[in-house]
C-alpha cells in the first residue's frame, strides 16, 4: 500500500520532536515535585511524591504500550520508517520505570533518608505487598530488555534476541496489573489501560495466526 500521506520516508526533525515529547513529561514531574517539596508550589497537589510517582508509573505503560502500537501503526499507514524508533521508546519507558522506582524508593519509603526505614524493610516490603511484587518483577523483566536494545547485541544474540523480546508483551501485562491493584478503590483508569493492552495483544495474536496459516499453505 502507498505510505498515507505519500510520507515513505520520515518527515525533517521527527526523531528530535520525539525524543522531546518522550523527555517533556518526566522533565516536568522531576521540576513540579522538587518546586513543590522545596519551594512552596503546588503543581502536584497536597501529595507531590505521590502524585509523580503514580505520573511516572502510568508514563511507563504508555510508552509500553506506544512500543506495541508501532507495528499496527506501520501496517495501517505504510510508514515503515516508524520501526526505528521502537527502541528509543522502549529505553524512554525504562528510564521512566527507573524515575518510578526511585521515586518510590527516595522520596516515598525515604530508605537511606529516614533511620526508621533500611533495605531489609523495603526488601520485607517488596514481598509482603502483591502489588510492589509484580512491579518489582516488571522491573527486573525489563533490564535485560534494555541492556540488549543496541544493534551490537541484536547481532550477538541473533535468534535469542526475538526470543528474550517477547518480554514486551509480558511486562506491560504485569504493569497494567500493578497498577490495577494499587488503585484499590477506582479500577476505572487501570481498565482502561487494560482494555487498550488487550487490544495490542489480540492484533498481535492475529497477525501470528495469519502469519503461520500463509506460512502452513506455502
Amino acid at each position: 500500500m502507498a505510505p498515507l500521506g505519500g510520507l515513505a520516508r520520515q518527515p525533517r526533525g521527527f526523531g528530535v520532536v520525539l525524543f522531546l515529547a518522550a523527555l517533556a513529561p518526566a522533565a516536568w514531574f522531576v521540576y513540579a515535585v522538587l518546586s513543590d517539596l522545596f519551594f512552596g508550589s503546588s503543581y502536584l497537589g497536597t501529595d507531590p511524591v505521590k502524585a509523580a510517582e503514580h505520573g511516572l508509573g502510568e508514563w511507563t505503560l504508555r510508552l509500553l504500550f506506544a512500543t506495541l502500537a508501532i507495528t499496527p501503526l506501520r501496517r495501517i499507514t505504510g510508514w515503515n520508517w516508524l520501526a526505528k524508533h521502537r527502541r528509543t521508546l522502549g529505553l524512554f519507558a525504562f528510564a521512566y520505570v527507573s524515575l518510578h522506582l526511585l521515586t518510590w524508593a527516595l522520596l516515598d519509603v525515604q530508605v537511606g533518608i529516614s533511620e526508621y526505614v533500611g533495605w531489609a524493610d523495603v526488601k520485607k516490603d517488596i514481598f509482603k505487598r502483591p502489588f510492589i511484587t509484580i512491579g518489582m518483577t516488571a522491573f527486573v523483566l525489563m533490564i535485560p530488555l534494555a541492556v540488549t536494545s543496541t544493534k551490537k547485541m541484536i547481532a550477538r544474540l541473533g535468534r535469542n534476541w526475538r526470543r528474550l523480546h517477547r518480554l514486551a508483551y509480558v511486562v506491560p501485562v504485569l504493569g497494567v496489573f500493578h497498577f490495577w491493584m494499587a488503585v484499590k478503590l477506582d479500577i476505572t483508569e487501570p481498565g482502561i489501560y487494560g482494555l487498550v493492552l488487550a487490544a495490542l495483544l489480540l492484533w498481535r495474536a492475529r497477525e501470528a495466526r495469519l502469519a503461520k496459516a500463509s506460512a502452513a499453505a506455502a
